[in-house]
């Protein structure tokens, strides 16, 4: 008897029996099809007879242990599965977003251009030391004597001296311009660029600040002329650049004005107080730089300068923009009358006089500058509706603008689209209410509905009428069980709803309000899974990371649908908030 104990005690199951990881394929591979079931190791005819012993219900109840010890052996390999799985799918995550790191910062090809550099100061450095010596060689031959010829004639030696003195006389006066005109290759040579520092920054930006004061101030004083915020100064300025205009004076006022401003300069300069502005200088406190920072000012000073520098980038963008959509006739009722306008400036150039030309435009100029700006600034509803050129240029879109316009249009369409098919596929009045409810869709499970909670209006699209199967990859849970669901994903007209296939309570199952959805993208988890990994990311504002619906076959199909839903949904509520 102890030694039939002994063996069910010490019988353990052949390494073959279990399902070996590292040979098995990846856990992945199946993600979409139902539960892998796990190989139970099954006893044998003997065992079964060693276990059944006529002394007592003792060694039953040891069988009964064995078996439990079994199935919890099981339950195990089912959990480090599960455990396994998840570790692969964050492994994936993790490389994916070191993949992008590695691409915006460009490592490698800052390593190749260093490599190329390294190899160019090689061979300069060869080069140099190959014309250094070959001159140290020559230097030496040229100071020995040369032997005397001997002559027959005198005059013979004497053109020889002249012509020698001559050549050496050309060389010395014309040889460095020769060397000048000789052509080169041409180097591109690469920047090394500096490293992120705050203190670089900070100096960097007052340095633009003192760069930018000069042209600001300028600007200034052109606009206090035109806001004629001194009186007697704006009238002055008028009346001389009016009567220098009249009688042809005009360029030779503005280069006396910028041979002043010059002069100006240099006594500045040399030491002299001189404040020629029309609007009085306001000095800013200037703060000493700060030796060392903490991270937190460190941090809070990099957000003040992307900050600054995004808003100053992003009015270069809109004017840019604006100019190019000029030109390119995006907006072509406003493109027609810079058109015409360059015309009829084009035949006046033709048959008229320079001279009247240049008075017509210098007049315009001073009355539009002087009094028709003033004007137009003191009264804003006269500006909207007279001025031309600011209403050109206010109504000229940028590519941001042209792009929400395009989608607005899009969203109308499908609104338009959607709302007739809605009207078409109404139900009739004269159908009953036990034919209406037959129409519901109907899952595996049971109504749509009632499956997912929802309405009864609430039913898949006629594209998705079967759905799309997929697993639903939540990286905010741990367990395997939480982590991975296989399932099926349903396109609703408010809901985005994915069914899991596993038996239980509809809690498993995951229902998204497409107006909760803050971003929607095309995702790749691993190129092992059906429909080569292809996937869709989900973010949610309930969810850390977003929910990805991995291992979709028609993933361009499924994208497009809920995209587009998503669109007429959100577009549906921003006009009826409005």
């Amino acid at each position: 008897m102890l030694k039939k104990l002994d063996k069910i005690r010490f019988r353990g199951h052949k390494r073959d029996e279990f399902l070996d990881l590292a040979e098995s394929p990846n856990a992945s591979d199946t993600e979409c099809g139902d539960e892998i079931p796990v190989k139970i190791p099954r006893t044998s005819t003997r065992d079964n007879e060693e276990l059944r012993d006529p002394a007592g219900p003792g060694t039953i109840i040891m069988a009964s242990g064995v078996q439990d010890f079994n199935r919890t052996e099981s339950d195990r390999l089912n959990e480090i599965k599960g455990h396994l799985e998840i570790a692969l799918l964050e492994k994936h995550f993790l490389q994916e977003e070191l993949r992008k790191l590695r691409e915006e910062t460009n490592a490698e090809t800052l390593r190749q251009e260093l490599e190329k550099e390294r190899q160019r100061r090689l061979e300069l450095e060869q080069k140099v030391n190959e014309v250094l010596k070959a001159r140290t060689e020559e230097v030496p031959a040229a100071q020995q004597p040369a032997k005397p010829q001997t002559q027959a004639n005198g005059t013979d030696k004497r053109s020889h001296t002249v012509c020698s003195r001559l050549q050496k006389w050309f060389c010395d006066k014309f040889g460095e311009y020769v060397e000048d005109f000789r052509f080169q290759p041409e180097e591109n040579t690469v920047e090394t660029e500096e490293p992120l520092s705050a203190r670089r920054l900070t100096e960097n930006m007052r340095r633009l600040k003192r760069g930018a004061k000069p042209v600001t101030n300028f600007v200034k004083n052109l606009s206090a002329l035109s806001d004629w915020y001194s009186i007697y100064t704006s009238a002055i300025a008028f009346i001389i650049y009016m009567n220098a205009v009249w009688h042809g004076w005009a360029i030779p006022m503005f280069l006396f004005l910028a041979i002043l401003r010059l002069s100006l300069n240099y006594l500045i300069a040399r030491g002299w107080r001189i404040q020629w502005s029309i609007v009085p200088e306001v000095s800013e406190p200037v703060e000493p730089p700060k030796e060392d920072l903490t991270v937190s000012e460190k941090f809070q000073l990099v957000l003040d300068v992307a900050q600054k520098a995004q808003n100053l980038f992003g009015k270069m963008a809109d004017i840019l923009e604006k100019i190019k959509n000029l030109f390119m006739w995006v907006q072509p009722e406003i493109t027609q009358k810079l058109y015409i306008t360059l015309w009829a400036a084009f035949i006046a150039s033709c048959f008229l006089p320079y001279r009247i030309i240049g008075l017509a435009m210098g007049l315009y100029a001073g009355i539009k500058f002087f009094l028709i700006d003033f004007i137009f600034k003191r009264c804003p509803r006269l500006r909207a509706k007279y001025d031309t050129p600011y209403i050109i240029w206010t109504s000229l879109p940028t590519d941001p603008q042209l792009k929400e316009r395009s989608n607005a249009t899009v969203s109308r369409r499908l609104q338009t689209a959607a709302s007739r098919s809605y009207v078409g596929s109404s139900t009739p009045t004269g159908i009953s209410k036990d034919e209406d409810t037959s129409r519901f869709h109907t899952t595996k499970r049971g109504n749509f509905h009632e499956v997912f909670n929802l309405s009864e209006n609430e039913r898949p699209l006629a594209v998705c009428e079967n759905g799309w199967r997929c697993c639903l990859i939540n990286r905010d849970r741990k367990m395997p069980t939480d982590y991975i669901r296989n399932g099926v994903l349903y396109v609703t007209e408010n809901y985005l709803c994915f069914e899991s296939s596993k038996s239980g309570s509809s809690k498993r199952n995951k229902v998204i309000k497409l107006t909760d959805i803050t971003d929607i993208q095309k995702y790749k988890v691993l190129s092992v899974l059906p429909g080569s990994g292809m996937g869709i990311a989900v973010s949610t504002p309930s969810t850390q990371k977003p929910l990805v619906f991995g291992a979709m076959v028609h993933r361009d199909e499924a994208f497009e649908t809920i995209f587009n839903q998503y669109v007429k949904i959100t577009s549906a509520s921003s006009s009826s908030e409005s």
